[in-house]
């Protein structure tokens, strides 16, 4: 990572109460939602509409800024309505992440917030923040009973206002409530921590963005701040479905260091069979990558993974993950890299499965690999390395690929979009390759191996995309015996790895895998052209299932 990337990076994260209020994933989501002590104009009664506060919405955003594609993941949420806290309301949760290399290198930080409103006005009455940063943890628990103030009518300007005092995320809520009209502006106090921005909210128009959850027709909005050069050279620019729901599906803002934006990823609507983007998708085709749609319920065809349309083997059989599958969202493994005899780490690599949502119109789960050198490596090779990979929930089978390469001086990105039924895969390039059904990609397998048949002398095999081309992978089981790590003798499986190349087995490339019910990858070795590689588990549970 150059000096600059890093020090742009860490601008990004560091929450402060005056250099960056655009802090980590919250981003340009606290200058456009967090409103503080404004007055509502009596001939101007903005209009609230109930549509966004409908229970059950969830919505996930990624955060890339400058050179890294994945610095944090945000989470909103509508949890429920009820009696809460003595009174009825709406209670409205947000979840702030950053991730990857920002925050094993730069800020571990983890926000948690919970908010109640009242149903018929958006107000807050009562909001709770958890804030985890690297290792300080704060608690804060707020109840909104401050006196009402007029700031734009005490400045003189005619735009519409609302009373109240609002945290981010229900002023969030509150300002997709709004109708949102082209030309119309809005006035808000934005608040962040103990420093108030005199933000305006124009509507400029109307565009037809690609979303990773579909193409939309959205209205356009531009935020400036008065009186605040900094925060106003942020440039945001926040693009709400032009729908009733008024869903935000990018945000966008300028730092010096880099572009910051904020994506959506995935929408869902719990009790709702219809397309969350519906009312918002344009009539005309798409030009882009275009994914299958998922099939009518009742009609699905069996989620297995069957054996790839190759020449048989005598002992491959193929393997169908079971519908409880072994790891679960939220499951987090942490690996260190050792080259040859060397004590000391060579790299690291995370493995995160991200919570069951809709992604890219299809029901499924996230799972992302961060893979980063240390040491002299980083020094003489450095090595950033990322891969998502978007999966159906049941056959762990991938419908979608990310893979972003910074090794060295070069850079690359590759996204793959697999029709499984089609028996295609679809690279952004244009580049399509035929694949048999039951394809998976480097990530997906490495997690759908874990439910397979793993008794000794069983062998199984799976199709892998690997280098534009489809590949048979062999899974072997070859022996249980305890594997010494981390100070314990653990139960495992030795799996040999192999593929249908004439050299298959030239890396050598073995893993262990607990016996237990989690089948915990413990171990993997290879042979490279530097040596001997092996990875490690770096935290064993003290008790396995």
């Amino acid at each position: 990572m150059s000096g600059g990337q890093a020090k742009g990076a860490l601008s990004l994260v560091l929450v402060s109460r005056a250099r960056v209020w655009l802090a980590a994933a919250l981003a340009a989501l606290c200058l456009c939602a967090s409103a503080s002590g404004q007055g509502r104009t009596g001939a101007a009664n903005a209009p609230f509409s109930q549509a966004p506060y409908r229970i059950g919405e969830r919505l996930t955003y990624t955060v890339s800024f400058s050179n890294f594609p994945t610095a944090a993941h945000v989470e909103t949420q509508v949890a429920g309505r009820g009696q809460l806290h003595g009174r009825d309301g709406i209670e409205l949760r947000g979840h702030v992440e950053t991730i990857g290399v920002v925050s094993a290198a730069l800020l571990a930080l983890n926000i948690n917030q919970t908010t109640f409103v009242d149903p018929a006005t958006g107000l807050p009455y009562r909001s709770q923040q958890s804030l985890s940063q690297n290792t300080s943890v704060r608690d804060v628990v707020t109840d909104y009973n401050a006196p009402l103030v007029d700031m734009a009518s005490a400045q003189g300007r005619n735009v519409p206002v609302w009373a109240g005092t609002f945290d981010f995320l229900s002023a969030l809520y509150r300002l997709r409530a709004l109708p949102l009209a082209p030309g119309s502006t809005y006035a808000l106090g934005v608040r962040q921590n103990e420093t108030v921005y005199d933000a305006e909210v124009k509507v400029t128009g109307r565009e037809t963005l690609k979303t990773n959850v579909g193409s939309a027709n959205t209205l356009v909005t531009e935020v400036r701040v008065r009186g605040n050069k900094e925060a106003d050279d942020y440039r945001v620019h926040i693009y709400f479905t032009d729908d009733e729901r008024h869903v935000p599906v990018l945000i966008s803002a300028r730092h010096s260091a880099g572009e910051i934006h904020i994506e959506l990823a995935s929408a869902e609507f719990v009790g709702e069979t219809l397309d969350p983007l519906a009312a918002a998708t344009p009539t005309p085709n798409d030009p882009g990558i275009r994914l299958p749609p998922e099939q009518p319920a009742g009609n699905n065809p069996p989620r297995a993974t069957p054996t790839p349309a190759v020449t048989p083997t005598p002992g491959a059989a193929p393997v169908t993950p079971p519908a409880d599958l072994p790891f679960k969202p939220g499951e987090q493994l942490n690996f260190n890299f050792f080259l040859g005899p060397n004590a000391q780490p060579a790299g690291s690599a995370s493995f995160l499965v991200r919570p069951r949502a809709r992604y890219f119109n299809r029901e499924g789960l996230l799972l992302t690999a961060n893979l980063q050198s240390a040491g002299a490596v980083q020094t003489l090779f450095p090595v950033s390395d990322q891969i998502n990979s978007y999966v159906d929930a049941s056959s762990v089978l991938p419908f979608r690929t990310e893979l972003t390469l910074a090794e060295g001086k070069r850079r690359a990105r590759f996204v793959v979009s697999a029709d499984q039924q089609g028996g295609a895969a679809l690279f952004e390039d244009g580049t399509r390759v035929e694949v048999p059904f039951g394809t998976h990609d480097l990530l997906s397998v490495f997690y759908a191996l874990r439910s397979f048949d793993l008794t000794p002398g069983k062998r199984n095999s799976v199709s892998l995309l690997l280098n534009k081309r489809p590949r048979v992978l062999f899974i072997t089981a070859l022996r249980t015996a305890p594997l010494p790590l981390g100070g314990q003798n653990i139960p495992a499986v030795e799996l040999a790895l192999t593929t249908s190349d004439p050299a298959g087995d030239r890396l050598a490339l073995r893993l262990w895998v607990s016996t237990d019910k989690r089948r915990l990858p413990l171990r993997l070795t290879a042979v490279t052209p530097l040596g001997q590689v092996r990875a490690d588990l770096a935290i064993i549970p003290t008790t396995l299932q």
